[in-house]
C-alpha cells in the first residue's frame, strides 16, 4: 500500500522504532516479569486447563492442543501452542487462512474458548521457555495477508514489529484491533498499535495493558 489513506504511512514512526533502545534493567525486569507471570499463571490455571483439556478431547477427535508456526523475536520462526478449537479435520496449520464470524470450522467448545479467550493461555508456556512476551505485538504465521496481500507489501514497516518479542497480548488488543485484517483500515490499525507500543513501551504500561486485556477479553470477550 503506497497511499497514506488513513494517516499512519509515514516514516516519523519508523524512525522512533529503530532509535528506540530500552535499558538493559528494562529488559531485564521485563523478562523477569514474565517468567513470574508465565510460571504463577501456569501454576493457577491447572484446574482450567485439566477441564478444558477434557471439554476438547470428550466433544471432538483430535489432540488438545493446536501447534502452529509464528513470527517471533528478528523474525525468527518457532512454534505457538494453543487450544484446539477446530475439527482436527479442518485445522489450518499455515494460519493464512483467517478466522471469520461464525466460521463452521470452529467446535462448540472452541466457539466458547476463543469467545474467552482461554484459547490462547497455552501460550504461557512460549512466555517461560523465553519465545513470547505477556505483552507484545500478536505473533503472527508467515505470509499474514493484510487487505488481500501480504503485510510487508500493504506496509513496508511490517518487518519491524519483528524488533520485539510477540506478546500474548498487546496495545492493537486493547484498543479494539485484534481478529481479522482483511480490509485496509483494520490492517492499519493493528500495525499502528503494534508500532507504538515498541516506540513508547514500559512496564506501566505492559501492566495497564495485562489488566485492560483480563478485563475486556476474559470478561467481555467477543472473539471468534
Amino acid at each position: 500500500m503506497t497511499d497514506d489513506v488513513y494517516g499512519f504511512h509515514n516514516t516519523d514512526l519508523g524512525r522512533a522504532i529503530e532509535q528506540a533502545d530500552p535499558s538493559y534493567s528494562s529488559r531485564i525486569f521485563k523478562r523477569g516479569l514474565d517468567l513470574t507471570g508465565s510460571f504463577l499463571g501456569l501454576l493457577a490455571l491447572i484446574p482450567l486447563f485439566t477441564f478444558l483439556a477434557i471439554a476438547i478431547k470428550s466433544t471432538s477427535k483430535g489432540p488438545v492442543l493446536f501447534k502452529q508456526k509464528r513470527h517471533g523475536l528478528n523474525g525468527k520462526v518457532f512454534t505457538t501452542y494453543k487450544f484446539r478449537s477446530m475439527y482436527v479435520d479442518h485445522c489450518d496449520a499455515s494460519g493464512v487462512r483467517q478466522t471469520v464470524k461464525d466460521d463452521p470450522r470452529i467446535t462448540p467448545i472452541g466457539r466458547f474458548l476463543r469467545r474467552s479467550n482461554f484459547d490462547e493461555l497455552p501460550q504461557l508456556i512460549n512466555v517461560f521457555k523465553g519465545e513470547m512476551s505477556l505483552v507484545g505485538p500478536r505473533p503472527h504465521v508467515p505470509g499474514m495477508l493484510a487487505n488481500g496481500m501480504p503485510y510487508e507489501e500493504f506496509d513496508p514497516r511490517y518487518q519491524l514489529r519483528h524488533r520485539i518479542k510477540p506478546g500474548i497480548t498487546g496495545l492493537a488488543q486493547v484498543n479494539g484491533f485484534r481478529g481479522e485484517t482483511r480490509d485496509a483500515y483494520a490492517a492499519s490499525m493493528r500495525l499502528y498499535y503494534d508500532l507504538k507500543y515498541i516506540e513508547v513501551r514500559s512496564t506501566l504500561l505492559d501492566l495497564k495493558i495485562i489488566i485492560n486485556t483480563v478485563i475486556q477479553e476474559f470478561f467481555k470477550g467477543k472473539g471468534y
